[in-house]
C-alpha cells in the first residue's frame, strides 16, 4: 500500500458542486499543501436544475452522467485526485428537494438505510484513515433531503469507523459567519448594475449561516481564489460564475467566498481563539 501524507483531510457532500461551492478554497489550500484531499459524493445530481439553455436536454442518468464529468473537471482545478462517489457509481439517485414525491424514490439517497451507506463510508475511513472529517449539519446547511442524509452517513460512518480502528480526530461542520455575510450582501447591492445577475439572493439564502460565536475554524483560502471560481465554473449546469458573485438556477447572486469557515463539533480545538487550520493540533497523528 502506498503510504499516505502526514495530513488526511475527508469531505462528504451530497451532489457534485456543493463541494467546490463549500470547500473549493479550502480543498485548493491543503492539496497544494500536499495533504491527501478525498472527496466523497452521495449521488450524481441527476435531479439538478440545468442552466445553460444548450444543455437542457439533459435529465435523470444522463444528467448525472454529465455532471460526473463536472466533478472530474472542478477536481483537477482544484488540485484534488481522490474523489469518489458513495458505493460506486449509481448506489444513489438524487433525491430531489424536499416534499417532492422524488423523495419517495426507492433508488433515491433519501430513502437509503443510513447503516448501509454508512458502512460504504467506513470502507474509505478505514482506507484513508483521515484526521478530519468536513461535512454538513444536522439540517444539510438548508434542509436539502440529500444534504441532511449526507450529514447522518458522514456523523455515523465516523461512529462505525471509530468502532473498526479509526477515530477521525477532528469533525467539521460547513459553516459562514453572519456578519461576513450581511457585509457581502452589502457590496452585492452596491455591485448588482455592473453585474450580468439582476437579482440577490437574502442572507439567509446561504446554507449554514450562523451567528458568528459558533465559528471556530477560519481557512484563508484567498490564494487559491482562482482555482476555487474555476472549479465552481466548471460545474456549468449548476452554477453561473461573475467572480466574486455567482448564482444558482434560482438566478440570485450571492457572494463566493474565498475565506472558508467551519464548526468544529468533535475533537480538540487547536490553540487561540479561532483555529486558522483544520489540522491544527492534530498533524502528529499517523
Amino acid at each position: 500500500m502506498t503510504e499516505l501524507p502526514s495530513r488526511r483531510l475527508l469531505l462528504v457532500h451530497a451532489h457534485p458542486d456543493d463541494e467546490s461551492i463549500n470547500n473549493g478554497a479550502t480543498m485548493a489550500r491543503y492539496a497544494a499543501e500536499g495533504a491527501h484531499v478525498t472527496l466523497v459524493t452521495c449521488t450524481l445530481g441527476e435531479r439538478g436544475e440545468v442552466i445553460p439553455p444548450g444543455l437542457a436536454h439533459l435529465a435523470g442518468a444522463a444528467l448525472g452522467q454529465h455532471r460526473r464529468g463536472e466533478l472530474g473537471t472542478a477536481m483537477a482545478e482544484l488540485g484534488v485526485r481522490d474523489f469518489r462517489l458513495l458505493g460506486g457509481a449509481g448506489r444513489y439517485s438524487d433525491s430531489g428537494m424536499m416534499g417532492l414525491p422524488d423523495n419517495d424514490d426507492p433508488g433515491c439517497f433519501w430513502q437509503a438505510d443510513v447503516d448501509e451507506a454508512a458502512a460504504h463510508l467506513v470502507e474509505v475511513i478505514l482506507e484513508v484513515r483521515p484526521q478530519v472529517l468536513v461535512t454538513y449539519d444536522d439540517n444539510g446547511g438548508y434542509g436539502h433531503p440529500d444534504h441532511i442524509q449526507a450529514h447522518r452517513v458522514a456523523m455515523r460512518a465516523a461512529e462505525l469507523a471509530a468502532e473498526a480502528g479509526w477515530k477521525i480526530p477532528k469533525v467539521y461542520w460547513n459553516r459562514v459567519p453572519r456578519s461576513v455575510v450581511e457585509e457581502a450582501f452589502v457590496r452585492l447591492q452596491e455591485d448588482l448594475p455592473g453585474l450580468p445577475f439582476t437579482k440577490s439572493a437574502a442572507v439567509d439564502d446561504v446554507p449554514g449561516v450562523v451567528a458568528d460565536e459558533r465559528i471556530t475554524t477560519v481557512v484563508d483560502g484567498t490564494a487559491h481564489a482562482a482555482a476555487k471560481a474555476a472549479a465552481m465554473r466548471a460545474h456549468a449546469t449548476q452554477i453561473t460564475v461573475a467572480e466574486p458573485y455567482f448564482v444558482l438556477s434560482n438566478e440570485l447572486a450571492q457572494p463566493l467566498l474565498t475565506t472558508e469557515y467551519y464548526e468544529l463539533v468533535r475533537g480538540e480545538r487547536g490553540s487561540g481563539e479561532r483555529e486558522t487550520d483544520l489540522f491544527a493540533g492534530v498533524e502528529e497523528v499517523s
